[in-house]
């Protein structure tokens, strides 16, 4: 397999292919990849120890020693980068994709290959080359642009399918598997961070309308009995109650933390917190942008109350002359309307000669008419003043509360920020740079933005982190997020934050001494190379991946397959393809059965009997650690035919 990148997320992709799919890998990185990348992570990993070595002084004092909780992990970061490719990868450094790169990185006789470039030209250029050289081979590609990407993926499809002579280029009965993947870091990721922020211990996974929501939950008491919910997806680490304790780092063992396990094992652990499927559900369309507001405001949000007030006692006036006039003159009520609008704007000659009536109802039309230009006046400004608004930054509300303080709208914070307003969540977002591409995107739902250096003193006081519900940091730079985290904890200490941290071991590292300094506070740090690359390595391998969900360090992934071509779930019931801590069927696709079948509703079912029976045509929805969706998928039959 060929992995082409220019960021974390290729060596991140390389390291998930190698260890845990066993897969022969070539590394495709730019010339300046060799040189240049060792330095600036060793800048920024100093700068970024250098903050945490403030948290562990305060740690260490607080505690009466000097060790600190954190020392630890930041020190296994600073050993030399070194350059040599580990055992079963080989690393290319080009100037540029070519055909004769490609042809040096194998791409003619290879199964995958994966372009995460973080430009999308680059993927799609490289793409459109590596299709015409090899028809069958699998592509995986990174993009940003969600609508882009749908149409490149049918472009290469169609490609594959008229090159091949097949009419879909996959299956069984081809011995391989020529479909191409777009996926997106920042979509693989936004779910995570977003629900992390708002729930502290959910995982979200949404993948085309479709919601699955797992849920961390305390250990029950004594006496008490742990609600499985729809599926117990993994055992917390026996250290996630201690506030020093790792987050579920690999070498734990038996204390850490255990994915899908069984009835026995979930029954057997006591003091330990699960994971748990508290509720799945269609999910519907994405709402529409209009819905939080956009450059057109609606009608009640053009004027003020007392203004809309106003109006509504002028029209009231208006009708109320119209109808005397037409009591008093007998004339046809549309008439009476017209001869009424001529009075107000003193367009109407003077009622010489006409009744009384009719007299005094033109000098009160007159006096209304006068009264009526200042209301109309004030009208328009204010309509003029709200649609200028309505183009431009809004700021913060007075008394705003409860909102999640989102730092950075780059292209995470954009998908971060996204998903918040779907879900209905009020956010305050804080942006350095005024050209940033999330900019637009807060500006067409409406969205309160502060332009400043979140690191500045007032910044953050600016979006009122003192009375928010949650900080999330997702800004490029790692030392702009940990100090933005350490500045606001010392504003408020209980609140929660999640940050996006370059490195994993790093992220680690914070974790640990942040939970340290503030245990009474829930903190997590992220890496999204590290939360992204699973899914990139799953579609590689030629699954749909519908999503990661992150469990304390590692990862449990959520895939759909046909049942046929895998003898390990082919013919068993439910309760029989269970495998504990490797997969599990959560639920059957049921759209395409014949309704005379057993199982007669339409969609997802959830709630599968453990006596049903799986045939090859059906379509399942599982979860899967990395080596057991390995293993499902080591037993294809491309690999039986050899390519």
């Amino acid at each position: 397999m060929v992995v082409c990148g220019d960021d974390a997320l290729a060596h991140r992709l390389a390291v998930e292919l190698r260890s845990v799919y066993g897969e022969h890998i070539t590394l495709v990185v730019p010339l300046s990849e060799a040189t240049a990348r060792p330095p600036v992570v060793g800048r920024a990993r100093a700068a970024s120890a250098a903050l945490l070595d403030r948290v562990n002084a305060a740690v260490g004092r607080a505690n009466g020693n000097g060790g600190g909780t954190g020392g630890g992990g930041g020190n296994s970061n600073a050993g030399p980068v070194t350059s040599e490719p580990p055992r079963g990868e080989r690393v290319l450094e080009v100037a540029e994709l070519t055909e004769a790169v490609f042809a040096e990185a194998g791409v003619e006789r290879a199964t995958a290959l994966a372009l995460v470039y973080d430009d999308d030209e680059t993927n799609i250029r490289a793409a459109l080359t590596a299709r015409r050289l090899n028809p069958r081979i699998r592509l995986v590609l990174r993009l940003y642009n969600r609508r882009l990407g749908q149409h490149i993926e049918e472009l290469l499809d169609q490609a594959a399918a008229l090159a091949t002579g097949d009419g879909t280029g996959t299956g069984p009965g081809t011995g391989f598997d020529a479909s191409t993947t777009v996926l997106s870091d920042a979509d693989t990721a936004a779910p995570a961070l977003a629900a992390t922020a708002l729930a502290g211990t959910s995982k979200v996974v949404q993948t085309d309308g479709l919601l699955l929501r797992a849920v961390e939950r305390p250990p029950p008491g004594p006496g008490e009995v742990a609600d499985p919910g729809l599926a117990t997806l993994a055992l917390l680490s026996a250290t996630s109650s201690d506030p020093a304790g790792a987050d579920g780092s690999e070498g734990m063992g038996e204390q850490g933390p255990r994915l899908l396990p069984d009835a026995a094992a979930v029954a057997s652990a006591t003091g330990r917190g699960t994971v748990v499927l508290e509720q799945v559900s269609y999910a519907g369309p994405q709402l529409p942008g209009g819905r939080g507001g956009g450059v057109v405001p609606a009608f009640s949000s053009l004027f003020s109350r007392r203004l809309r007030w106003s109006l509504a006692g002028m029209l009231a006036c208006v009708i109320a002359l119209a109808v005397s006039l037409w009591l008093v003159t007998g004339i046809h009520p549309l008439r009476a309307f017209y001869l009424t609008l001529l009075d107000l704007f003193a367009i109407d000659d003077p009622a010489i000669g006409e009744p009384l009536g009719r007299q005094i109802l033109q000098l009160l039309s007159g006096l209304v008419g006068l009264l009526m230009l200042p209301v109309l006046l004030a009208a328009v400004l204010e309509a003029l003043g709200t649609f200028r608004t309505a183009s431009a930054l809004r700021k913060p509300p007075r008394g705003l509360g409860g909102h999640v303080v989102l730092l950075g709208l780059g292209k995470i914070g954009t998908r971060v920020l996204t998903r918040l307003r779907e879900l209905n969540i009020p956010v305050v977002c804080v942006e350095a740079d005024p050209e940033a591409r999330g900019l637009a995107v807060a500006r067409r739902l409406r969205v309160p933005v502060i332009l400043g250096d979140v690191t500045q003193e007032g910044v953050l006081e600016s979006a009122k982190v003192h009375r928010a519900h949650a900080l999330l940091a997702v800004t490029s730079s790692d030392t702009t997020n940990l100090e933005a985290v350490l500045y606001a904890r010392s504003v408020r200490p209980d609140l929660r934050v999640v940050l996006r941290l370059y490195d994993d071991d790093f992220a680690t590292a914070v974790y640990r001494t942040l939970r340290a300094a503030h245990p009474g506070a829930l903190t997590r740090s992220r890496s999204v190379s590290h939360l992204a690359a699973p899914a990139f390595a799953g579609a590689m391998m030629g699954r749909q991946i519908l999503g990661a969900i992150p469990v304390e360090r590692r990862v449990l992934l959520f895939a759909a397959m046909t049942v046929g071509g895998h003898p390990q779930l082919d013919g068993k019931t439910i309760a029989e393809a269970f495998r504990a801590g490797s997969w599990r069927v959560l639920a059957l696709d049921t759209a395409t059965r014949d309704a005379s079948e057993d199982v007669r509703r339409s969609g997802l079912v959830w709630d599968l009997p453990d006596t049903y029976v799986l045939r090859s045509s059906d379509r399942v929805v599982l979860a899967a650690t990395r080596r057991g969706l390995a293993e499902l998928l080591g037993r294809r039959p491309r690999d039986r035919a050899g390519t």
